[in-house]
């Protein structure tokens, strides 16, 4: 059995008002071609189909073609999660229709648990592999709300709650007895998670979410897909516990970094608590079908690099940090990119910014959400020992309204 996990996919995301359709459906054109090259039997996405709740009829369109396409390939199954970007009504509207195709999709936890332990079977109608495909959780799905909490008691019972859900299904999964690999998937953070700066990780998931131990996934669990971390990774140095990371960059913190999916041969003996069955990982690196390009420094830096890329189509994010002040540099970047496919997506003038900062000026275009209740704090003079707990507080309520325009 060879499965291809995949994951973070947000089809329909924008860069700083710029559509990236043409990249999505490079992607997905490439995944198509993989797949049938290397002959894989099941494809698993672990979340984060989608970049919105109310994704744009092009993203639609490049989601259903995708999987239509599939049959011209191998793959004969395919597993998709609803991650915390997703609206788990749109991901499970067509559920009845792809199940007849073997394309089985979980959006949301269901009162049923049931629902997310998935027995795939081979031509003849036996059991080849056993998937726990657990969605993004949210806080109703996993935790009961009580009185006067505190943030540490909520934080608690969500992480319990979790491990909770994962120990039930896992139970179920063995009472299958099919001697088969069994995988589990999810989108969530884990404790030790890698990020980085700019990777486009919603900070208010990864607060409200918190982070659960590795040891929340049973040991019966011969591979382990995740989503929602953009940074391919391996969890605690554990191999059969991964991350494959998003497919394409979503922000200039990614543009240095390699993007991958990963191949999982499942070979030899296992089924058993105490013995995996043994396999082969493979990581494949995805192609750049966008070049992205941050340049920090001073004019004389930017310019010159901008010399170097004249025969690039890169999009470019640009950071002045110089010591002179520079009223016009967006003037003269459009004057430097001119005659050639550069585009200037984004421009800091940190030098200015500070200037703009000491008057008391400050554009909400620059701030994120987070940062906009920090700067409420320190108007307000808030103590730093009751910054933890309004903070947290905060992100919770942002975390609802995104949960309730999810479910819209």
């Amino acid at each position: 059995m060879r499965i291809l996990h995949t994951s973070d996919w947000h089809l329909g995301r924008g860069l700083y008002g710029w559509y990236r359709n043409e990249e999505f459906e490079a992607f997905l054109d490439w995944l198509h071609k993989l797949i049938d090259e290397k002959n894989v039997n099941c494809l698993l996405v672990a979340g984060d189909v989608f970049d919105t709740s109310t994704p744009s009829n092009r993203a639609a369109t490049l989601y259903y073609r995708f999987l239509a396409g599939l049959t011209t390939t191998g793959c004969q199954h395919v597993v998709i999660i609803g991650g915390n970007h997703d609206s788990p009504s749109f991901l499970n509207a067509p559920k009845k229709l792809l199940e007849a195709l073997d394309i089985h999709v979980v959006g949301s936890a269901t009162d049923n648990l049931a629902d997310e332990l998935i027995v795939l079977r081979d031509k003849a109608g036996q059991p080849e592999l056993i998937v726990c495909a657990v969605p993004y959780l949210r806080d109703r799905d996993v935790r009961s709300v009580e009185a006067r909490e505190s943030i540490e008691d909520k934080t608690r019972k969500l992480v319990e709650g979790v491990a909770d859900h994962y120990r039930a299904i896992a139970e179920l999964a063995k009472r299958e007895k099919a001697n088969v690999p069994i995988v589990a998937m999810g989108h969530l953070f884990t404790d030790g998670g890698q990020t980085i700066d700019g990777d486009g990780v919603r900070e208010l998931y990864v607060g409200t979410l918190a982070r659960v131990a590795p040891s929340i996934f049973d040991s019966s669990f011969d591979y382990v897909a995740l989503g929602h971390l953009h940074v391919p990774q391996k969890v605690k140095g554990q191999d059969h516990v991964r991350y494959s990371g998003s497919p394409i960059p979503m922000g200039f913190g990614e543009a240095d970094q390699e993007k991958s999916v990963c191949i999982v041969d499942f070979e030899g003996a296992g089924g058993s608590e105490l013995e995996r069955f043994s396999m082969v990982i493979q990581q494949i690196a995805v192609p750049r079908f966008q070049e992205l390009k941050q340049i920090k420094g001073d004019w004389n830096h930017i310019s010159d690099t901008i010399d170097e890329l004249a025969d690039s189509n890169a999009w470019l994010e640009v950071v002045y940090e110089g010591e002179e002040i520079i009223g016009d540099l967006r003037q003269r970047l459009e004057l430097a990119v001119e005659g050639s496919e550069l585009k200037v997506l984004r421009v800091q003038n940190s030098r200015l910014y500070q200037q703009i900062l000491i008057k008391g000026d400050e554009s909400l275009d620059d701030l994120t959400p987070k940062q906009v209740f920090e700067r409420c704090l320190d108007a307000n003079e808030i103590s730093d020992d009751q910054r933890p707990e309004l903070m947290a507080a905060y992100l919770e309520i942002l975390a609802e309204i995104q949960e309730v325009d999810a479910q819209a």
